[in-house]
């Protein structure tokens, strides 16, 4: 059995990527799996690029549930199917490595966040980081979000793109529950740092050489770890606050000890990353939704209704209390529904650390594989008429019947997305503004065309009205 070195990685550096090739099988020593490159040296990268579900189909087709391809500089192994993401996602035997998976795509970008991470390491700093999404905590990122999102609701009357409006929304409401600055100047340079670093993270080029996304993305970090850092010390010297940042701030491990600054800006920078733009991803593709389905949006406008008593005597909606949240039954599951129709991660890398066998294959150790959540979401093993909106499938019933992983829009296991519940309540205290206020419409027939990687966003922006009810 091959044996793995952990290799170091200097950070922002040319030769970063170049380290994950260490350990890394040969193409002899995975002949035995089905699959091809398709082209010399670049592979199927702009082939999973323009079209990454029709290249998953037709690969499914041709080779079964495991095969592998060539793309974005290396050899990838496919796992597929629910059992495929338990095997995975759940990690029994610590077979899989998270940090060595991630880091061919994220490590220029956003190093060292609690995707990251492994095992010990990533369950000390996960359990002091769970702080910040405590009652108390949430409480106040519940009343920053009513308050936050009616301001900007109000708004919205009439056609507009409804993804650049929640996108811009989205990030002042980080700006104001996670860091707790003011919207303005700074949280628009905080955008378009994020922006440049996730779009950064599938370029096809993986060095920051002039003129490349992944320059724009690797000055976009550099200009967030000037930013945080600067403010965890400052955070710490006045004792903290509220806002998530500060909670992260000050958060300690289980020896009482602070964590490292550095390790505080990695954390709050991946956050910010994963918080920003799943949400505004999962967030668009659900309004989508609830518009070509009115019948759908009139039973959540209607039990958003009950809970909160409606808009009041001048017509403002009521805000969302928190400790409503959980009254929401069929507003949360249109949201899971939608997520399953458009997963925010539409598929998951990581490296085996030791050699394991699935589907009739043996899978070395260092090989990169993955799984592909998009898939399986819409397999008819696990779904009736899958590319049909039924937020039904998630009465209790059907989830206890159904594969636990058949659903992994959050991942699962100790990975498990440690945000979110802050992104239901985020979702809900939304669609309690807009539906109190709006219908929501779009063109008979319109089907936007959506932008698989690297997170799932409509071309044209989503063209929807808000008309007032």
């Amino acid at each position: 059995m091959a044996t793995l070195a952990k290799p170091q990685f200097p950070e922002n550096s040319e030769a970063a990527f170049d380290h994950w090739s260490q350990g890394v099988p040969t193409l002899a020593e995975i002949a035995h799996i089905p699959g091809d490159g398709s082209w010399p040296i670049i592979g199927d990268t702009f082939n999973q690029l323009a079209d990454p579900h029709g290249f998953t189909r037709a690969r499914i087709e041709k080779y079964g549930k495991v095969y592998k391809t060539h793309a974005f500089g290396g050899w990838n192994v496919a796992l597929i199917g629910a059992d495929a993401n338990e095997l995975v996602l759940f990690n029994k035997d610590k077979i899989f490595s998270s940090e060595q998976g991630w880091g061919p795509v994220l490590d220029q970008l956003f190093p060292r966040g609690l995707m990251l991470m492994d095992f010990d390491h990533h369950r000390i700093d996960r359990r002091a980081l769970s702080i910040a999404f405590k009652p108390g905590p949430m409480r106040h990122y519940s009343g920053a979000l009513n308050s936050g999102i009616a301001r900007e609701v109000a708004e919205w009357e009439g056609p507009m793109q409804f993804y650049p409006a929640i996108k811009k929304l989205t990030l002042d409401l980080a700006a104001d529950s996670f860091l707790g600055i003011p919207w303005g100047p700074e949280a628009d340079r905080i955008n378009t740092a994020f922006v440049d670093m996730v779009q950064a993270s599938v370029a096809p080029i993986r060095k920051p050489l002039p003129f490349t996304k992944m320059k724009k993305g690797v000055d976009g970090r550099a200009y967030m770890v000037e930013y945080l850092t600067r403010e965890t010390e400052r955070r710490r010297a006045e004792g903290g606050g509220q806002d998530m940042f500060s909670q992260f701030a000050t958060a300690t491990r289980e020896d009482g000890s602070l964590l490292p600054v550095d390790q505080v800006v990695d954390h709050m920078s991946f956050l910010m990353m994963a918080a920003h733009d799943t949400i505004t991803s999962s967030a668009t593709s659900l309004i989508y939704y609830l518009a070509a389905n009115p019948e759908w949006q009139e039973k959540v406008r209607a039990e958003i209704t009950a809970v909160t008593g409606g808009p009041d005597a001048n017509g403002n909606p009521r805000a969302l209390d928190y400790d409503d949240l959980a009254k929401l039954e069929l507003t949360e599951m249109a949201f899971k529904e939608a997520l399953r129709m458009m997963p925010p991660v539409p598929s998951m890398p990581r490296r085996a650390l030791k050699e394991f066998e699935y589907g009739g294959y043996r899978i070395p150790a260092g090989q990169l594989v993955g799984i592909n959540i998009y898939w399986t979401h819409h397999s008819e093993e696990y779904w009736d008429n899958p590319y049909t909106f039924d937020p039904m499938r998630f009465t209790p019933d059907k989830v206890k019947a159904r594969h636990k992983y058949a659903w992994v829009p959050f991942g699962g296991g100790a990975h498990m997305c440690l945000g979110l519940h802050f992104a239901y309540m985020q979702v809900k205290v939304l669609l309690a503004q807009v539906l109190q206020r709006y219908r929501i419409e779009v063109a008979q027939g319109y089907a936007p065309d959506w932008q698989a990687w690297p997170i799932p966003q409509p071309k044209d922006g989503l063209k929807v009205a808000f008309v007032k009810v």
